[in-house]
């Protein structure tokens, strides 16, 4: 009797072999297979957002630095007004007497770390009281405007004088007679056709007219000249 060999066992019956689970993570509901190039282009941003955020941070840094040292420049009455901490005031106040180099170093990076602490409203009001040195406030450019004004109608005009001292009687008005005098006795020519020049006399009116322009109230409109309350100079 002949023996029956066994049939050979296809391949396609053989049970399925588990393929070994990926690596990964999922982003949103997206699985991602670590090594995939989606894996790469995630962390490619992830490592750009990284180094944007520590640029903006050396940015802010940098620019805090720079807005301590400033504070060691503002006048008196501006660093008053601002809103900020004893400890910082202190600072920078020892910072101005400090002469060594690395002393003052040490002392501005303390400075700058603790304007970080200070609040962005507060910054805010650091920065506009910087501005205000540096181009002067609204109120001083007017004061400026105005003693120029009245200087030059003082001069060009006899009735001026008697408007000017109703307006600020504070005024002493035998030094300013006195200067309006010599002012248009320096203005005047000693050959025809020369050049109009000023002299003393004129910068020193202005500089009268600007210390009572810039007391309080002395800048509204009833310090402003009215030309039409003034005569020409007789000649």
């Amino acid at each position: 009797m002949a023996v029956r060999e066994p049939a050979p066992v296809s391949l396609s019956l053989r049970p399925n072999m588990s393929r070994k689970p990926k690596k990964g993570y999922f982003v949103k509901g997206e699985f991602v297979a670590e090594g995939s190039e989606r894996d790469l282009e995630l962390k490619r941003e992830l490592k750009g957002t990284d180094e944007q955020s520590r640029t903006d941070l050396k940015r802010e840094s940098t620019e805090l630095q720079k807005l301590g040292e400033d504070l060691l420049t503002l006048r008196a009455d501006l660093m008053a007004r601002l809103d900020l901490t004893e400890k910082l005031k202190d600072a920078v106040m020892e910072a101005k007497r400090i002469t060594n180099l690395e002393g003052k170093r040490s002392q501005m990076q303390f400075i700058g770390k603790l304007m970080r602490l200070v609040a962005p409203t507060v910054l805010q009001t650091v920065r506009d009281a910087l501005t205000e040195q540096h181009s002067g406030s609204a109120h001083d450019n007017l004061v400026l405007h105005l003693s120029e004004t009245w200087r030059d109608r003082l001069l060009a005009h006899d009735d001026a004088l008697g408007e000017w001292l109703t307006k600020c009687p504070g005024t002493d008005s035998q030094q300013l007679r006195a200067l309006i005098r010599q002012a248009r006795k320096d203005a005047t020519p000693e050959k025809p056709g020369e050049a109009v020049r000023h002299g003393r006399a004129y910068r020193d009116i202005f500089q009268l007219l600007r210390e009572q322009l810039a007391q309080p109230g002395q800048t509204s409109a009833s310090a402003t000249p009215n030309p039409e309350n003034t005569t020409p100079e007789e000649t």
